[in-house]
């Protein structure tokens, strides 16, 4: 093979590979336009998360599929609002349970826009966890399409807290920031163990090391700044004691030549 046909070759062959590549990305299921989920909630509470979708038929070109979704909400509601191209509601369903499958999305409907509403009670912290902070999904979309295969869509995650935990979470958090500002290692200490005890669920314990750990880093700082203090009024007594000591040998110099003259 010429040194020409081996280039030519090696272009094709990475043209291919190129291609390949590219096939093997799987296509985005659907648009996510505006969303509005929460980013964190307490156990027990109430909250609703509504998702729009669009560019229904365009990743993959499809002229039907197949809408799912689940949730880790506890008694929950679906709504799924179906919606022409001029924004007028054309059809509703609602579903419940933590899933639900079988919502269509036709061309032939008229269906442009489809909400997506979800309603039901945070649930209980199975496992808590300091870093990262425990999470749970709000919503999970999958696209279905015909003959079984399903691409999912999306999904939305939002933490979860107890007033226990949330109290222990920001005492930890503020005691983080006053330890980041001194090097002591007891602080640091406090702080691990503050830590360790909010992922074992002993939240008053937490907060008790918490703010033992940023009372230690508080006065390390003062300790510090005191020992800075004392430094500067060291310098400025050396400093002294060479201006004095500098006058008084220009004084004697000075009293020596007038016994001279």
């Amino acid at each position: 093979m010429t040194k020409t046909s081996w280039s030519r070759f090696s272009n094709l062959a990475l043209a291919c590979l190129f291609v390949l590549a590219v096939a093997s990305v799987p296509a985005a299921a659907v648009s996510v336009g505006d969303s509005d989920v929460t980013s964190d909630a307490e156990v027990g509470s109430q909250v609703t998360a509504t998702v729009t979708l669009n560019e229904l038929y365009q990743n993959p070109t499809l002229e039907s599929w197949s809408l799912a979704g689940s949730t880790e909400l506890t008694d929950v509601t679906w709504t799924v609002s179906y919606y022409d191209q001029t924004g007028a509601r054309v059809s509703q369903e609602s579903f419940d349970g933590q899933s639900f499958s079988g919502a269509e999305i036709a061309t032939a409907d008229g269906t442009s826009e489809v909400e997506v509403r979800v309603t039901g009670t945070v649930p209980q912290v199975q496992e808590y966890s300091y870093e990262p902070a425990q999470s749970f999904v709000v919503m999970d979309l999958q696209q279905t399409r015909e003959g079984g295969s399903t691409n999912d869509i999306d999904n939305w995650t939002a933490t979860h807290y107890t007033q226990e935990s949330r109290e222990a979470r920001n005492a930890i958090a503020d005691a983080e920031t006053a330890v980041s500002q001194v090097n002591s290692q007891e602080a640091d200490r406090s702080l691990r163990n503050a830590i360790e005890a909010y992922n074992g669920e002993e939240f008053t314990l937490a907060i008790d090391l918490a703010n033992q750990a940023q009372e230690q880093a508080q006065q390390t700082q003062q300790s510090n700044q005191l020992m800075q203090y004392a430094l500067y009024g060291v310098g400025a007594l050396v400093v002294i004691g060479l201006v004095v000591g500098g006058f008084l040998y220009w004084r004697s110099q000075q009293q020596g030549h007038d016994k001279l003259g």
